[in-house]
């Protein structure tokens, strides 16, 4: 695909009480962004309507029931139910989890049937999707579900990458999802997510290790002894560059980071935490390991500031040209796979 080549590009609405209409509306104010994607929102026309009567913007937007209409110079508005949901900035309800969960699922839909190439998410409060018929922590676990494969939580930038063994459990089953089974998945899918969706023909790799200072030979914990490193010994074997277990509080303050194309860490702080710091407004949540391209800010719906106009949009606007690069890497690398695969 050439890198001029716009995209059909999906995006879920998020909590409309936070600050998902607003940095997605903020995104498409800018004119130029149009060059690279033919964006589809799908969203409630009358809560689309109340949130730019709010901000007083008006970027190019209309309404379609067919994405055949779509056009690529507008902000292409797909009608979802809005139930009972009234505008409420700031508050978690129900109803707005549920305006979250109608634009996820319509936007997946249209993923399944083709007809967007990537999907952007918008944040979701997680307390306010849960319902009977959506018990999912998050975007990655109905993804996962939804495609039926496993999915590695992958935060990046071009700079930075940090991938999760374990992501939304509580810190308490953190050292209880660590199996070898699991680390050495997650070592394989960030392998083949940094080869075929980044472009990178040799990964080298850093995992972090569980306990303070690894464990100290065992003193502060054995898992470093008994799953990772032994796990870690058998891509090596394999010519595979993948090094640990690194003692985490030093790792990133050291620079050491900057070494290795992706890091692996054992747990959502442990990753988040330093990545955050570093790149927080330029971060992008990737979920890599599926057949489909999808990723979203590096923030949540911040209802301490939604409805005031002071949302910082330039995540955002990451997470849509990474899905975009990600997107073209996979068809490059696809494209590579299928002229070399030899011909009967």
């Amino acid at each position: 695909m050439p890198s001029t080549e716009k995209i059909r590009l999906g995006i879920s609405l998020g909590d409309p009480n936070g600050i998902g209409p607003e940095i997605i509306l903020k995104s498409f104010l800018d004119k130029r962004i149009f060059d690279f994607f033919s964006p589809v929102l799908f969203a409630p026309h009358e809560v689309m309507k109340a949130q730019m009567e709010h901000f007083d913007w008006a970027p190019n937007t209309q309404w379609v029931k067919k994405l055949k209409k779509a056009n690529g110079g507008k902000i292409n508005i797909v009608d979802v139910a809005a139930g009972e949901y009234t505008l409420n900035f700031g508050a978690c309800t129900a109803s707005s989890g549920q305006v979250s969960i109608n634009s996820l699922t319509a936007a997946t839909t249209a993923l399944q049937k083709g007809e967007i190439d990537a999907l952007v998410t918008a944040p979701i409060h997680k307390a306010a999707i849960q319902s009977e018929a959506f018990q999912f922590p998050g975007h990655t676990d109905y993804l996962a579900e939804t495609f039926g494969q496993k999915a590695l939580m992958f935060m990046v930038t071009d700079r930075l990458k940090v991938a999760l063994v374990s992501d939304h459990i509580p810190l308490a089953e953190a050292a209880a999802h660590l199996t070898a089974e699991r680390l050495t998945d997650k070592i394989e899918q960030l392998l083949l997510s940094l080869k075929q969706d980044f472009g990178i023909g040799k990964p080298k790799i850093a995992v972090l290790g569980l306990n303070p200072h690894c464990g100290d030979q065992g003193v502060i914990g054995k898992e470093d002894d008994t799953v990772i490193r032994p796990a870690l010994k058998q891509f090596q074997d394999q010519g595979q560059l993948v090094y640990g277990p690194y003692a985490a509080d030093s790792f990133f303050g050291s620079q050491q980071h900057s070494n290795f194309d992706a890091v692996l860490a054992m747990y959502h702080d442990q990753g988040l935490i330093p990545f955050k710091t570093l790149s927080f407004g330029e971060g992008v949540n990737f979920t890599a390991g599926l057949p489909i391209v999808r990723t979203s800010p590096d923030h949540g719906t911040a209802f301490e500031i939604a409805g005031q106009g002071k949302a910082e949009h330039q995540s955002f606007v990451a997470a849509m040209h990474m899905a975009r690069k990600i997107y073209q890497c996979r068809a490059t690398y696809e494209a590579g796979k299928t002229a070399s695969t030899p011909v009967d």
